[in-house]
C-alpha cells in the first residue's frame, strides 16, 4: 500500500518500543526514512532501532515520556542540533486502566488522557513548525474503543474518541502545509493480548468479519500510506484497520 518515498524523511514514532508502533518503525525504515524510535521504555527502543539497522536502515532509540512536556522539549532539542527534523510525526502511544469512572483515581484518570490525548497536542506544539516546512503530515493511531464502548474503559474510550476529533480539528488548524489523519485499529496481536484468554480471543474472532486479529504490520502499511504521496488529497480521514468489526457491531 505504500508508496516509495522520492527523499529520506525524519519520521518520528512514540510508543514505538513494541507492537505497532516498532511495526510501523520497520515498514517506514524499510522505505527508506530515518526513524525516531521515540518510547517511554529505552531499552526496547534501543532493540528496534539495532534491529532496523541491522537490516540496512537508518533510526535511534531515543526515550520520551509523551506526558512530560519537558520530554518533548529535551527531544527536540536533540532532533534538531542533529538536523532530523520531523517531516512525519507517528503519535501511537497510550495507557490504559481498567474500571468503572468511580474506581479511577485523579491520577489513573488524569495520565490516560495525557498519554493517549495531550500527547498529541504537545507533539503539533513541539514539531509543528518542522511538519510545514516539510508540507508533511501527523497520523494519529485511535482505537475503536474511540466509536465503540467496551465496559469499565471510560478514560481510555474518552481519550480514543477525543483523539478522532482532534484529528480532524489539527487538518483544519494546520492546513494547507501539514495532512493529519488518524486510522482506528481493531483487535490486533500486540502484548496487550498476551493476557487475554481464550474466550477473549475466540470473541475478538467472531466479531471481526475477516475472522481473525489483525496484525501490527497490517495497521502499519496503512499509516505509512497515509504518511505518503498517495494520499496526498486525503486529511481530516478517520481510517477504520478493524477486520469489519464495526460493521458486525453496528457502529
Amino acid at each position: 500500500m505504500g508508496a516509495q518515498n522520492q527523499m529520506k524523511r525524519t519520521v518520528l514514532i512514540t510508543g514505538a518500543a513494541h507492537g505497532i508502533g516498532a511495526a510501523t518503525a520497520r515498514t517506514f525504515a524499510a522505505s527508506g526514512d530515518d526513524v525516531v524510535v521515540a518510547d517511554i521504555d529505552i531499552e526496547a527502543a534501543v532493540a528496534v532501532a539495532e534491529e532496523i539497522r541491522a537490516a540496512g536502515g537508518t533510526a535511534t532509540g531515543n526515550i520520551l515520556d509523551v506526558a512530560d512536556p519537558e520530554g518533548w522539549e529535551a527531544l527536540s532539542r536533540e532532533l534538531r542540533a542533529a538536523n532530523r527534523l520531523p517531516a512525519v510525526v507517528v503519535n501511537n502511544a497510550f495507557f490504559q486502566v481498567r474500571g468503572a469512572a468511580h474506581e479511577q483515581t485523579e491520577g489513573s484518570w488524569n495520565k490516560q488522557l495525557s498519554v493517549s490525548l495531550s500527547s498529541v497536542y504537545r507533539a503539533m506544539h513541539t514539531f509543528h513548525d518542522t511538519l510545514t516546512r516539510a508540507r508533511g503530515s501527523m497520523v494519529n493511531v485511535s482505537s475503536v474503543h474511540g466509536v465503540l464502548s467496551w465496559a469499565e474503559q471510560p478514560a481510555y474510550g474518552a481519550a480514543k474518541g477525543g483523539l478522532i476529533s482532534l484529528t480532524r480539528q489539527l487538518s483544519l488548524d494546520y492546513a494547507p502545509h501539514v495532512r493529519v489523519n488518524v486510522v482506528l485499529p481493531g483487535a490486533i496481536e500486540t502484548r496487550q493480548w498476551d493476557h487475554q484468554g481464550k474466550d477473549d480471543h475466540d470473541l475478538a474472532r467472531k466479531q471481526a468479519t475477516l475472522q481473525r486479529l489483525g496484525k501490527p504490520e497490517e495497521v502499519a502499511t496503512v499509516i505509512q500510506f497515509l504518511a505518503s504521496e498517495g494520499a496526498s488529497y486525503v486529511t481530516g480521514a478517520s481510517l477504520l484497520v478493524d477486520g469489519g468489526m464495526t460493521t458486525s457491531l453496528g457502529a
